[in-house]
């Protein structure tokens, strides 16, 4: 694996982990929701992939990608680990602090997505913070599992960005 900017990122191919269900069942909302919902970039893949591999899947959003995984690391202390629970799921990228995945970001073709597991307390902090209404609407849309309420956002511009980042500090802090 190529070394990335955002320093060095290990790939782990992991065992189903109790958020996945509640990330499978969010990315089935989002398809419902939306018609647009790209497939993983790396679904069919053994190996995660190099920097040159994400590069030419996201196209023109990897000028998104690189800021979101650098100001998530930077402002919140998280590292990035690839990961997949199945060939046929794809490669996301997982950004934990210690062991505790806070935030899944999911290359897709010329896009990306960006995936969270909240908890109770970080769904109501998140409902009464200055979140945008796109991003209010989709937490209040989502459903709710024993392990969290799982979401997704489309990342279109700095906007969503500005979203997950507040949405990862509020995960964090409760």
């Amino acid at each position: 694996m190529e070394p990335s900017a955002t320093g060095g990122i290990t790939a782990r191919r992991a065992d189903t982990r109790v958020e996945s269900r509640a990330m499978r069942s969010s990315a089935k909302k989002s398809k419902t929701q939306s018609s647009t919902t790209a497939p993983n970039a790396f679904a069919g893949s053994r190996t995660a992939p190099t920097e040159c591999e994400l590069a030419a899947a996201l196209g023109p959003s990897k000028k998104l990608w690189d800021p979101l995984i650098k100001n998530l690391a930077r402002d919140l202390g998280l590292r990035a680990e690839w990961g997949s629970s199945s060939v046929k799921a794809g490669w996301s990228l997982r950004l934990k602090l210690k062991d505790r995945i806070a935030v899944y970001v999911i290359p897709n073709p010329n896009s990306f997505q960006a995936a969270l597991v909240l908890g109770d307390k970080a769904v109501k902090a998140a409902k009464q913070s200055a979140l945008p209404a796109n991003v209010q609407k989709i937490i209040g849309e989502s459903r709710r599992y024993a392990e969290g309420t799982g979401i997704r956002i489309a990342v279109q511009g700095d906007r969503e960005i500005a979203a997950i980042m507040q949405l990862a500090r509020i995960k964090l802090e409760n």
